[in-house]
C-alpha cells in the first residue's frame, strides 16, 4: 500500500497517540492533540493498560473509597480527559505492571503488560490501527520516555504494530491491512526545556519548582530533546491540556508543580510540543512545525490532479 492509496482526496488526515497508562495522554503531547481536534482533524489516544497500580498523588483523593475501586477511578478520569480533548479512546486492556521500588527491586507481577505476550498485545494494537486508520501515529522513544517498564513495552508494541500494520499476512482476523505515513516518538521532558522554565522563573522573581529536577538530572543519560525534529505550536491550547491534566485528579496534584509556570509564561518561552521524526513514508523538510508535514501536500497534489 503506498502513501497516495492511503489518503483519498479531500480527507482530513488522522493522528493517533499510544500511551502506556491513563493521565499520559494529558502530560505527553494533549496540547498538540487538542490542537488538531480544533482544526477538525480526528485524533484517537489509545491507553494500553488501566493504570490500576499507580500510587494516588493527589492527597485529597487519598480515600479508601478511591483505593478500593482505583481501576474504575482511573476509567473515569480518563473518560473526562477525552472529553477535554476532544479526543477519541481506546482501551487495549493489558495490566499494569506497576513501578518496582526498592533496593534490589522486586520483580512484577505475573500477568503485568510488561511481562505479557508481545504477538498479543501487537495484535490488540494492530486491530485498533487498522479500524481508525491513523496517517500519524506518535508513540515513547526506546527508553520509553523514562524508564517505567510499561512505557519501555509500549514502544516495544508500537514499533511492532507499525511494522505489521500493513502486512496481510499478520494478524489477518485483525482487519484490512493499513499503513500509517509518519511515525514521531514525543520528547517532552527534555532539559533545555526544563531550563528555559526554570531561568525564566528565577528571572520573574519567583522560586523555581525545576531546582531540585535540575540539581538531579542524571548527565549520563542522553538529553532527548536533542533527536527532536518537530515543535508544534500549540501554546493556545495549554490550558486545555491542563484541564485535562487536572482530570487525572488520583494522579495530579493541582498545587503540584506541573502548574507553577504560569501559562502566559510557557506561551513566551517553550510555545510548542516537540517530536522526533523516526520513519516518514511522505516527502518532508526538516525541522517540521506540523505533524502532518507533506501528508497535507500529498492531499493537495492529489486535489489538482
Amino acid at each position: 500500500m503506498t502513501p497516495t492509496d492511503v489518503l483519498a482526496p479531500g480527507e482530513r488526515p488522522r493522528l493517533m497517540t499510544v500511551h502506556a497508562h491513563p493521565d499520559d495522554e494529558s502530560s505527553k503531547g494533549a496540547a498538540t492533540s487538542a490542537r488538531y481536534v480544533a482544526e477538525g482533524h480526528d485524533v484517537m489516544v489509545v491507553t494500553c493498560t488501566g493504570g490500576e497500580a499507580g500510587s494516588i498523588l493527589n492527597p485529597a483523593m487519598d480515600r479508601p473509597d478511591v483505593i478500593a475501586n482505583m481501576g474504575e477511578v482511573r476509567r473515569a478520569e480518563m473518560a473526562r480527559a477525552a472529553e477535554i480533548l476532544g479526543v477519541a479512546h481506546r482501551w487495549l486492556g493489558f495490566i499494569d505492571s506497576g513501578l518496582p521500588e526498592g533496593d534490589p527491586k522486586p520483580p512484577l507481577p505475573e500477568g503485568c503488560f510488561a511481562l505479557g505476550d508481545l504477538e498479543e498485545q501487537t495484535e490488540a494494537l494492530v486491530r485498533v490501527i487498522r479500524e481508525f486508520r491513523p496517517h500519524v501515529l506518535i508513540t515513547y522513544d526506546e527508553n520509553g520516555g523514562y524508564p517505567h517498564p510499561d512505557h519501555i513495552r509500549t514502544h516495544e508494541v508500537s514499533m511492532a504494530a507499525w511494522e505489521a500494520s500493513n502486512d496481510p499476512e499478520r494478524f489477518p482476523d485483525a482487519g484490512a491491512p493499513w499503513q500509517p505515513l509518519k511515525l514521531y516518538y514525543g520528547h517532552g521532558f527534555s532539559r533545555a526545556r526544563i531550563l528555559a522554565f526554570h531561568e525564566a522563573i528565577l528571572e520573574s522573581g519567583a522560586e523555581s519548582p525545576y531546582e531540585e529536577w535540575l540539581a538531579n538530572w542524571n548527565s549520563d543519560r542522553p538529553d532527548p530533546g536533542t533527536r527532536v525534529t518537530t515543535k508544534v505550536p500549540c501554546a493556545e491550547f495549554f490550558p486545555q491540556r491542563d484541564d485535562a491534566l487536572r482530570a487525572h485528579a488520583t494522579q495530579i496534584d493541582p498545587t503540584s508543580r506541573w502548574f507553577h509556570t504560569p501559562l502566559d509564561m510557557q506561551a513566551r518561552v517553550w510555545p510548542t510540543e516537540d517530536y522526533e521524526l523516526v520513519t516518514s513514508l511522505v516527502e518532508t523538510t526538516l525541522p517540521e512545525d506540523d505533524l502532518f508535514a507533506g501528508i497535507r501536500e500529498l492531499a493537495e497534489q492529489r486535489r489538482a490532479g
